[in-house]
């Protein structure tokens, strides 16, 4: 065993670099400040078009699913069965890897409609926003809500998301 070290490298001088580190920041607050000045719609466009790079994350793996229906036609107001679906929620968001979706439909015939548009989607996501409400004290961050066509009901699939992301401390 050598105690000998490398010969150091010759490098640029320290003020160097502390001044290319400045003239970067500097440009940067400039882009910044000429990036507000646009339209948000055009600033939106332009910062999507610089990360197409990146991948879509793939959607949680559904493992499990559960359905309220019962539903009035043309309502949104929560059925009975309301208890039984928010303990099965709560059972399985005890794991901090899975998520639900709520899942709203209308049957879309002339009486499950929404009364104000006459729209089946509209109720649909109706009937699911007042599910999810009734679920977001329990995880709000990990409850998604989306439509489909089908039956007067509203299907909470759960899902495996995997790890939950750890920030550092």
């Amino acid at each position: 065993m050598t105690d000998e070290w490398p010969e150091p490298v010759a490098s640029r001088p320290l003020w160097l670099i502390t001044l290319a580190d400045l003239a970067l920041l500097m440009v940067g607050f400039f882009v910044l400040i000429q990036a507000s000045r646009a339209e948000p719609g055009t600033l939106a466009r332009s910062l999507r078009s610089g990360f197409t790079d990146i991948k879509p994350v793939e959607p949680p793996m559904p493992v499990a699913a559960n359905r309220l229906a019962g539903f009035a036609s043309g309502s949104a107001a929560l059925p009975a069965g309301t208890a039984a679906i928010t303990a099965w929620a709560r059972e399985e968001l005890r794991d901090p890897r899975v998520q639900l979706t709520v899942t709203g439909s209308a049957d879309a015939t002339a009486n499950d409609v929404d009364p104000a548009t006459r729209s089946a989607a509209i109720l649909a996501t109706d009937r699911a926003r007042a599910v999810a409400a009734e679920l977001a004290p329990l995880a709000p961050t990990r409850i998604a809500i989306a439509t489909a066509t089908g039956p007067g009901a509203v299907t909470i699939t759960l899902a495996f998301a995997g790890e939950p992301v750890r920030t550092p401390q």
